[in-house]
């Protein structure tokens, strides 16, 4: 089984509007506390993929972050690493 990229696409204003409809997958948004912008944890191979489920018109200005998870060995390494 392929494990794709957990990746986070920040919505720009006005997305839901465009599209017309509701989003058809999970979406947080900041709404309440004045982001309005959209949060969608997708799994997909590359940035191109992720970028794609974004309509046209917003895809210019769509922001694509890679998640990682870490372990909290793996966290005390980066810590030595940064902080001798």
């Amino acid at each position: 089984m392929l494990k794709g990229r957990r990746t986070e696409i920040d919505y720009p204003n006005g997305y839901v509007a465009a599209q017309g409809r509701r989003v058809g997958v999970h979406a947080d948004w900041g709404c309440k506390d004045g982001e309005h912008k959209a949060w969608i944890v997708v799994e997909v191979d590359s940035r191109d993929e992720a970028r794609a489920i974004v309509p046209p018109a917003f895809r210019s200005q769509a922001k694509v972050v890679q998640l990682n998870a870490f372990t909290m060995e793996e966290i005390e390494d980066f810590l030595r690493q940064y902080n001798p």
